[in-house]
């Protein structure tokens, strides 16, 4: 099967603008639960590309946030994190600069008190340095202390600072369920405005999902067909080999269906199926996500099916099954693997089937959209061939977009085999990869989520509305799991691709997940 990679010209890629007009005004980035591995493995790095590609302003400071008194050493452990996480040079001289911009200051999140100590101390910085009122404060804590938090910075008016641009950053979870979505969303609200608020999804920052817009609004070739006229279904995977990694607690709180269908598959979904925007600034892009989110009928649980992993083997390693991993109930009825099926009640997509899944202990690390296409009504080629193999018959045609490991799209279409006597058709790939076209980058996905947030842009972070809608669609599923415990749990074994039961989703109406996921369509 002939593949074909396909590149940028380097006098194409030459035009592109180098402007510096993205560039935030002074301020502080505030890391609430700075002593995590999320600051040091990627928020850190982040912002160290950001600096090295000229993207943060003179004047700025770091300060981290967190309960143990760390003093000086944060910025050598956060030194040791961009070298480490983020590819940096230990002799580069930007790195030096950027480590002098760290700072640290201990904190009990639930200390009202200790918030006019840090007031005091962000006062402090900005003089020394010469920043203005800008700060920017980022939650990377467990979500527990998220209002706590907030409640406190409102309390202390730093939220609504007299001069200068005030910011909130949350990670996710938005809650567990609607309720709890709803009323975090209303303690943050009534202390900061929503125009404010900046709930993270780190999946957006990935080239491969920002591309999606520009692959289907600016390529006249793919709108016209991007509907339920030639689109037969499509599948989205998020596929993982790693297991809960010593996360134990918080995944069984959580689960395959709260962790990662109801944000990140969600996210994708809403970019592969709304309508053009009118233009691509925050209100436009939004008010079409909530569109297609709105289009989508409540998902009955027949249609819908949980897993979890058992011992198995990843990689050539043998490993444990779920209920075997640390601080995990040996009787848990938590899912480590989720599948859905629904529709999109619309004019594009009315009866096209959008199948979804995400799982942990599968059989490659993997997260793809697949949109398979229509055959053509007449194949009369598949008259003329036979024998079995790839060029037994037509293959339809499908379009690939992959968001990690191997950022790239690509798409599946038929060719004759040459100098055969017969009219054989053997399915043919265009391959496009970022890094081949562009080059390595050791970028994160944060780097453009960071920056962002910075000026103030929130076109790819969640919305309230739009977390409260998908979080309607999901909480009925976990409320009837919650009340029937599964029947057959362990029911995959790790390594394979999931339960089996999660095949009958598509068999019963005579299609299959698509399972040789990676580099090609």
């Amino acid at each position: 099967m002939a593949t074909v990679q396909m590149k940028v010209r380097p006098e194409d890629l030459s035009r592109v603008p180098q402007g510096n007009e993205r560039i935030p005004e002074p301020g502080i980035l505030v890391i609430f639960g700075a002593s995590g591995d999320l600051t040091k493995r990627k928020l850190l790095p982040a912002l160290f590309h950001l600096r090295q590609n000229n993207l943060l302003p003179q004047q700025f400071a770091i300060v981290g946030v967190a309960r143990r008194p760390l003093g000086d050493e944060f910025a050598q452990d956060m030194k040791q994190g961009v070298i480490e996480f983020g590819g940096a040079d230990a002799s580069d001289p930007v790195l030096a600069d950027f480590v002098n911009h760290i700072s640290y200051f201990p904190l009990n999140f639930d200390d009202a008190s200790h918030y006019a100590a840090l007031d005091k101390e962000l006062d402090r910085i900005a003089k020394e340095k010469g920043i203005g009122g800008d700060r920017l404060f980022y939650l990377a804590t467990a979500p527990e202390y998220f209002t706590q938090i907030v409640e406190n910075l409102g309390a202390q008016g730093m939220a609504q600072p007299a001069n200068g641009r005030a910011a909130v950053v949350i990670e996710k979870p938005f809650g567990h369920d609607l309720d709890s979505a709803r009323e975090l969303n209303h303690r943050v609200n009534a202390v900061f405005h929503e125009n404010q608020v900046f709930r993270i999804d780190h999946y957006l920052g990935k080239e491969t999902v920002q591309n999606l817009l520009v692959f289907r609004f600016a390529n006249g070739i793919f709108e016209p067909v991007w509907n339920r006229n030639y689109i037969d279904h499509v599948q989205i995977t998020a596929a993982e080999t790693l297991g809960v990694e010593g996360r134990g607690p918080f995944y069984e709180k959580a689960g395959a269906l709260r962790d990662v269908v109801q944000n990140h598959v969600m996210q994708l979904l809403s970019l592969v199926a709304a309508e053009p925007p009118s233009s691509f600034d925050a209100d436009s892009v939004r008010r079409e996500k909530l569109k297609v989110w709105r289009a989508i009928p409540p998902i009955p649980i027949l249609n819908t099916v949980r897993g979890q992993y058992g011992p198995g083997m990843i990689n050539g390693q043998r490993v444990i099954g779920y209920r075997d991993e640390e601080r995990v109930s040996p009787e848990s009825g938590t899912e480590t693997f989720a599948a859905v099926r629904l529709e999109i009640e619309n004019w594009r997509w009315a009866g096209v089937p959008f199948y979804l899944r995400a799982g942990k202990r599968l059989k490659k690390r993997a997260t793809e959209i697949s949109i398979q296409f229509k055959q053509p009504p007449l194949l009369i080629f598949n008259r003329m061939m036979s024998g079995g193999g790839p060029c037994s018959e037509i293959q339809p045609n499908l379009l690939t977009i992959r968001i990690q490991p191997d950022e790239g799209i690509a798409l599946r279409f038929g060719a004759k085999v040459p100098t055969s006597p017969e009219m054989s058709v053997c399915p043919v790939y265009m391959d496009f990869d970022y890094s081949t076209a562009f080059g390595t980058s050791s970028a994160n996905g944060y780097e453009r989520l960071l920056l962002d947030a910075m000026l103030g842009d929130q076109t790819l972070f969640a919305h309230r509305d739009g977390v409260e809608i998908t979080w309607a669609l999901y909480t009925p599923i976990l409320e009837a799991w919650a009340a029937k415990k599964p029947e057959v749990f362990p029911n995959y074994f790790a390594g394979s691709w999931g339960p089996e039961c999660a095949d009958h989703l598509l068999e019963k109406e005579g299609r299959t997940w698509r399972n040789d996921l990676g580099r090609k369509a």
